[in-house]
């Protein structure tokens, strides 16, 4: 009887009440566009019609027609972006700051809140670009470009280069393309409306900044990637999960729960939910390096223990430690609105700072003269120390091994991410392959073909 009413009242309720998305899924959809369009505009200098165009189409289904239908307000001077939600749900919030980009209030808070979300102090001041601009490449842009002098050579690379702005790779969403040989630009080229100062979400190519960020402080003295990462919340007596070493996050072989293989953190990216309480939450379900497990919550929480492991410089040290020593002056690492970096995805980054990254790692880990990284920091992120995904490429430390992949020589090693983001260290050819675009879902590039068809134009003449 019990079961006969409720049919009748859900029948007897209007079909738009019973198709309504739950609310929770709706603060998410208004999130993505809250920080999208926060991000966009001011970390890219993007306008609402492009951001819409490239950032919000083409994403995960259950986001995609609520975003359209949610308002958003933009607040040039707040520099906050606020979305409305239908009835007496509040707005979602997004306020941006200097160097760190923008931040997720939580859900019920108000745009006054936006204050409180932390900031770096008034001293760390970002360098001056025109000043930065004119240093030799790679820590500056000046005779960044080499093109290849055998002409068949570069009209063979320039050729396929020209195919990644077609389908002819699956997705024509390509934004930009650099290749590097002998740690010059041989060949480089942007989709209409871009420049090589335009900057994009790197989304999960921040797990390798995230490794990098963990290399450095090993080679200052101050992290030991074999011992237990001092992750908050694990301490208490008798807590097995205080036995997970820097290494175990790193190679995502941490044993913690997730739902499901390349767990979806929309709570942290969309939620406004802080990183100390999502990923530090976890249980564990392996005994820790026993099983890998794509996870965007070890690579949070190799972040979130380095920042505890810094104290109060930590928000100054990507900056001050690593991106601007190598140049990369254009990169916004993005927060929670307590103050944790978000290093699995939220990270702004343009082509040539993501070459520039790559090119710290085909220098042994120095820049501008200076070891940043410890010798064999490049080996042991390409190396396979851990239990390794069941199929496809082999994973190292915030790395993929992509030796064999469509060819492609041993020893080769990427940074990937969501939609299209990449970069192919190739150091059998010294040569790096770098791919930006907005790949709709279903639609990605196929980045180890044209990696390797880049490598074959490049190298083609000196087999013959």
């Amino acid at each position: 009887m019990k079961r006969a009413l409720i049919a009748l009242a859900l029948l007897a309720a209007p079909a738009a009440a019973q198709n309504a998305p739950d609310p929770h899924r709706l603060a998410l959809a208004a999130g993505y566009k809250a920080a999208f369009l926060c991000s966009g505009r001011w970390n890219a200098g993007q306008g609402v019609d492009a951001i819409t165009r490239d950032d919000l189409t083409g994403i995960y289904r259950e986001y995609q027609d609520l975003i359209v239908e949610l308002p958003a307000t933009i607040d040039e001077a707040a520099r906050t972006v606020s979305v409305k939600m239908p009835g007496s749900l509040p707005p979602r919030v997004a306020v941006w700051r200097p160097l760190l980009g923008c931040a997720q209030l939580p859900p019920g808070a108000g745009e006054a809140a936006a204050a409180a979300v932390p900031r770096l102090t008034p001293d760390l001041v970002k360098p001056d670009l025109a000043v930065t601009d004119a240093r030799a490449w790679p820590l500056g842009d000046a005779g960044a470009v080499q093109p290849v002098k055998d002409r068949r050579t570069r009209a063979a690379l320039d050729g396929v280069v020209a195919q990644a702005f077609t389908d002819a790779f699956r997705s024509d969403k390509t934004t930009a393309v650099i290749v590097i040989r002998g740690g010059r630009i041989i060949a480089e080229r942007y989709r209409d409306g871009w420049t090589m100062h335009t900057p994009q979400r790197t989304w999960s190519v921040a797990k390798s900044l995230t490794a990098t960020l963990v290399g450095r402080a090993v080679q200052m003295g101050m992290v030991d990637v074999t011992q237990p990462a001092p992750v908050p919340g694990w301490s208490a007596p008798g807590d097995p999960r205080a036995a997970i070493t820097w290494s175990q996050l790193l190679r995502m072989n941490s044993g913690l729960w997730t739902a499901g293989p390349g767990n979806r953190t929309d709570e942290a990216y969309l939620g406004g939910a802080m990183v100390a309480q999502t990923a530090a939450t976890m249980p564990l379900e392996h005994a820790p390096g026993s099983h890998f497990n794509y996870s965007n919550n070890d690579i949070m929480l190799a972040a979130l223990a380095l920042s505890r492991r810094l104290g109060p410089s930590a928000l100054a040290f990507p900056f001050t430690e690593l991106l601007w020593k190598t140049g990369m002056t254009r990169t916004t690492p993005e927060t929670d609105w307590r103050g944790d970096f978000i290093l699995s995805s939220q990270v702004w980054m343009t082509a040539r700072d993501l070459a520039r990254l790559a090119l710290l790692y085909r220098d042994g880990g120095k820049a501008g003269g200076e070891q940043l990284l410890p010798p064999d920091w490049p080996a042991f992120v390409e190396r396979a120390d851990a239990t390794q995904p069941a199929a496809g490429p082999g994973y190292g430390a915030g790395f993929w091994r992509w030796g064999g992949a469509a060819g492609l020589p041993a020893g080769t090693y990427a940074m990937n991410g969501n939609r299209g983001q990449y970069a192919v260290i190739v150091p059998a050819h010294d040569i790096i392959v770098i791919r930006r675009g907005f790949d709709h879902l279903g639609a990605a590039f196929d980045m180890p073909r044209f990696a390797a068809a880049v490598v074959q134009a490049v190298t083609a003449r000196n087999k013959k």
